[in-house]
């Protein structure tokens, strides 16, 4: 299973919007810029972030957008699936209105799939955008070791 740039992209900017959260609103050029996103796509993400909920946005000067909740409250689960829609590695298993299969009752390989959808929406719905901030500070303060003589 592969992400698009709408569910890779999308998350970077969530979780730039988790660092900066509790400063204020974030003009979306100043996320552009740090993740390296198109303006105008980035744009495009947030319209749907915002319908969504995830997302609030401030109008005025120092307008731009802010997390509508905690980072501790979103999910990557709930990102992607906003972005990209339902999980699932094939049609006939997806999570919500999965396709019919004439060889459902005896497919095997529909066995496979199912597994790695729930795998995946275990791993995804696991962790939040607040695990994602704390996992940066710890990279962040690994080159960072103190000597004591």
């Amino acid at each position: 299973m592969r992400l698009s740039t709408k569910g890779r992209y999308g998350l970077k900017a969530m979780y730039d919007l988790a660092i900066n959260y509790g400063d204020g609103p974030i003009a979306l050029k100043n996320i552009a810029e740090r993740q390296r996103i198109s303006d105008h796509y980035l744009e495009q993400l947030i319209a749907t972030l915002r319908k969504a909920g995830l997302v609030k946005s401030v109008r005025g000067a120092q307008g731009g957008y802010m997390l509508a909740t905690a980072p501790d409250k979103i999910t990557v689960g709930d990102i992607i699936r906003t972005l990209e829609g339902p999980l699932g590695p094939s049609e006939c298993v997806l999570e919500e209105d999965p396709s019919a299969c004439d060889n459902a009752e005896c497919c095997v390989t529909r066995v496979v799939w199912e597994k790695i959808r729930i795998s995946i929406s275990e791993v995804i719905d696991s962790i939040s955008l607040q695990d994602m901030v704390d996992d940066y500070h710890k990279m962040k303060n690994k080159d960072h070791y103190m000597y004591y003589i």
